[in-house]
Parts: structure tokens; sequence; C-alpha cells
């Protein structure tokens, strides 16, 4: 079954999510005549050649490490080789860093080309290609340098999860949770209700959740597109999140988000705004679905990096707290009462 979330954007026709079995339609989603470069990576490349390969594609290393202004200056002048103008389609198939990437190069090369993604993760389908935000890191923080632009589309087939690696999928599976709490009780209680290996072979259960929690985005996106209300609340977890992608390799984006999410419980409950016994739900759900729920890093450490957060303004730093079980407020916390907290 096919399922269609519009995203709206501003002076444009929506941007449409389109979740089931799709890829074989892409063409379909193309538009009619333009010339398509596709950006990929050598991982992606690989697994969907015969995909691929139907158009001109550059090719991105991996991991974060490649997520930098370099690989954006490489794009730029293989663009340039190529004679790409401003009628030429950008198409990004991949995951997370291959969809910020492609996102932040369509929207600056010649000041603007149409794009869109076929989301290859579970963590690019249900947050990373929806809602415009496409970035870069910069001297090792997170999406430092970036655009707000929503895709012409984003094609979320989860035929396509089925290589995915287990850990790549429970990451996925983090940025859904956060997704519930945020707006959507019952997303996160369905996390409550089934196992990891549920999620991971029930189809039927999978699309239902993937569809409430790009649905969770999609209604918040629509209110605040560039991130000036209520789109700051998308950002739960992530200020803890990116301290720790700051302080440490050894975590998947998702993986950070789980801890840096079941932190802000905790916070929250400390401040008395959830009650314990919630905060414990939410830690309780992120290990069920075998995510990590500690970084093992020290709280001072990981202080000084989020002081550097994109999020940051003059000398405080918005974070994302819980009011329940599927709502959340954002509040600001200057620099010295960061310095004191204790979780």
């Amino acid at each position: 079954m096919k399922q269609v979330i519009e995203v709206k954007r501003e002076g444009k026709k929506p941007s449409n999510v389109v979740i089931g079995d799709v890829i074989d339609e892409l063409e379909g989603y193309l538009p009619a005549g333009s010339r398509v470069i596709v950006i990929t990576d050598s991982n992606i490349h690989r697994r969907y050649k015969e995909i691929i390969n139907r158009y001109e594609h550059l090719l991105i290393g991996l991991g974060e490490t490649c997520k930098t202004l370099v690989t954006v200056s490489n794009l730029y002048d293989e663009l340039l080789n190529l004679n790409a103008d401003r009628s030429t389609f950008i198409l990004g198939i991949g995951g997370g860093i291959v969809t910020d990437v492609t996102g932040f190069v369509a929207s600056t090369y010649m000041r603007g080309l149409p794009f869109g993604f076929v989301a290859t993760t579970l963590l690019a389908q249900v947050d990373a290609s929806v809602g415009g935000k496409n970035g870069v890191n910069l001297e090792g923080y997170k999406n430092m340098i970036g655009t707000f632009n929503q895709p012409d589309f984003v094609l979320c087939d989860l035929s396509l999860l089925d290589t995915l690696p287990e850990q790549e999928f429970r990451a996925g599976l983090a940025e859904m949770i956060k997704a519930g709490l945020i707006a959507d009780r019952g997303l996160f209680e369905l996390f409550e209700q089934h196992t990891l290996e549920e999620f991971r072979h029930d189809r039927v259960l999978l699309q239902e959740a993937v569809k409430r929690a790009i649905q969770v985005k999609a209604d918040i996106v629509a209110r605040d597109e560039k991130e000036q209300g209520d789109r700051r609340k998308l950002n739960l977890g992530h200020t803890f999140a990116h301290a720790i992608e700051k302080s440490s390799r050894a975590f998947l984006h998702g993986e950070a988000v789980a801890i840096g999410t079941v932190m802000i419980a905790r916070l929250s409950a400390r401040l008395g705004r959830i009650t314990d016994q919630e905060a414990e739900r939410v830690r309780r759900v992120y290990e069920r679905m075998g995510l990590p729920v500690d970084s093992g890093i020290e709280l001072r450490r990981l202080i000084k990096a989020l002081k550097h957060d994109k999020k940051k303004e003059a000398s405080s730093v918005n974070f994302v707290l819980m009011k329940g079980l599927g709502d959340c407020e954002v509040q600001p916390f200057t620099f010295e009462e960061i310095d004191t907290m204790t979780l």
C-alpha cells in the first residue's frame, strides 16, 4: 500500500513524502524531460547500481567525516565539469549523510536547483530527508552550515530496508520514538507494545510507525518551516546528542539521539515537568529497541561541547524539555545554569 504525506512549502507546491513500494516508480516522480544527476555514495551505488547507472552520477565518501565543505566544493566542481545548469534535477539516493549533502549542494549551486530524494535508511526516511534542513558539519560540530529548502519529493520504499544493518535500523527507530514523545503518545506506546523483531519483520506495523513519525514532522514543518518556533521541538534529545557526537565517534546519530533523549527525560523529571516513572518509561523503551541509554562521557565534557551547538543564542542554549509522553516545550538555559546542571 502506498501512502503520501504532503509537507507544505512556502510559495511552492507541497513536498510529497511517499511511503510504500515506490522504487520501481522512480521515473514517474522525476520531472519529464529534465536532465537528472544522482548524488550517492559507493555503498549505495554498489547495492543499487542497476537504478543509479541509468543516470549520470557523482559519488561522495562514507561517514560523517565526509559531510564537509570540502565534499561540497568537490561536488560543485564536478557539476561545473558536467555543465549542469538550472534546468538540471539533482537526485540524492542514500541515507542521511547523502541527503544532507545533496540538499545543500542543490540548494546553493547556481542559487538553487530542483531536487528530490530516495531515502535508503530508516533514519533518512523518518527524519533526515524530510522537512528541508540540509547541512554539513564544521570542525566536528553538526550541521553548522546549511539551508532550509525542501525537496520536491522523498521516496520511502520500506523494501530498501531489508538489507539495512540492524544497528542502522535501530538508529532509525530512535528518531521515531522521539517523534512519538514530541507529539504522538500513541506512536511512543507502539514501541512499548511491540518488540524490535516485530518492527523489523512486520511490514504493516513498520509502515504505520513510519507514517506516524513522518506526520509528526510534517505537521510541525507546515507550521514553522524555518525553525522560528514549533520546529525547535524536533530537536528533542539533539542538544545532548550533538555534544555526544562531538565528543565521541562511538555512536551513530540515532544512537546519540537515544542517549540524549534519555538524558532530557531525566532532566525534565528533575525539573518537575514529568514524573520519574515517565522518565523511566522513556529509558526502558530505548533499551527495548536495543539502543544505548548512556554514553559513558563525563557530563562536564558534554556541557563544554553543547555550548558550541548551533542552537545556542548569545550566552544561552535552547533545550527541548518533555511535558509528558507526547508533548514538549522549548526552554533556554543560560551558560551559568548549564554549568550547574545535574542529571
